[in-house]
């Protein structure tokens, strides 16, 4: 699970100055301004218009969202607060297909995530059940090559052993519709569990939305989309607050 203990660094935003040149006039030697006075040239801050992780803290689902008997889990709560990380390019390595079982699934595509975020995760009394959100904010297109990679990783996971049972996981994923610009759903299943797992990722403008859940029959899947849905809807009301 990622933790806010990741470092944060401020994106400073430095202006180049260019220099001045002199030039000499007339027989006496003497230098004169040149009169012209050229401004540095403004870097855009390629964080503009993120949120902060405090900002995405304010749109994960409240526990009022989650099912009767459902708490939230004391060392599953992070987030980047009022700074913004330094971003992280991805690491094109295999994947590690085990990341799918946890929180923070995100990185399985190799992105360790966002600029900012902010997550938390719900567990029903006996811990049988399972129910994990979390908002991811990436610069520049970032977003959408996470969402690219996703597609990937499912199918380079399509099976693989499990950490805890070491039983035999089976993974399938495909693109979901009416949950932000884009969304993809990944689903585990495995005959040693009671019940599978329903991953959903979904891309709002830059942030990304990542849910993991294990509630209900149907291994997770109506609960994961209705949370979703509900962190995408509030994360747009945020942004066009």
């Amino acid at each position: 699970m990622r933790h806010s203990s990741r470092a944060v660094t401020l994106l400073a935003v430095a202006a180049l100055p260019l220099a001045l040149s002199a030039c000499s006039s007339g027989s006496s030697g003497s230098s004169s301004d040149s009169g012209a006075h050229a401004k540095p040239a403004e870097q855009k801050d390629p964080n503009a218009g993120l949120l902060t992780g405090a900002q995405l803290k304010q749109v994960l689902a409240p526990a009022s969202a989650f099912p009767a008997g459902f708490t939230a889990e004391a060392d599953g709560s992070s987030d980047s607060a009022g700074d913004f990380l330094s971003p992280s390019g991805r690491k094109a390595a295999k994947p590690d297909c085990t990341r799918l079982e946890g929180t923070s699934w995100i990185q399985v595509t190799g992105y360790k995530g966002g600029v900012s975020f902010a997550q938390n995760d719900y567990a029903n009394h006996d811990k049988t059940e399972t129910l994990a959100q979390e908002v991811d904010e990436f610069q520049g297109t970032t977003a959408h090559k996470v969402m690219a990679q996703l597609e990937s990783v499912a199918a380079e996971c399509a099976t693989f052993t499990d950490t805890d049972m070491h039983a035999k996981v089976k993974t399938t994923g495909r693109s979901a519709s009416g949950l932000g610009d884009e969304a993809y759903t990944i689903t585990l299943t495995s005959g040693a569990w009671q019940n599978g797992t329903t991953l959903v990722a979904a891309r709002s403008g830059s942030a990304v939305v990542t849910v993991l859940s294990t509630q209900g029959s149907d291994n997770g899947a109506a609960s994961a989309k209705k949370l979703t849905a509900r962190i995408v809807d509030a994360l747009k009301a945020k942004k066009s607050a």
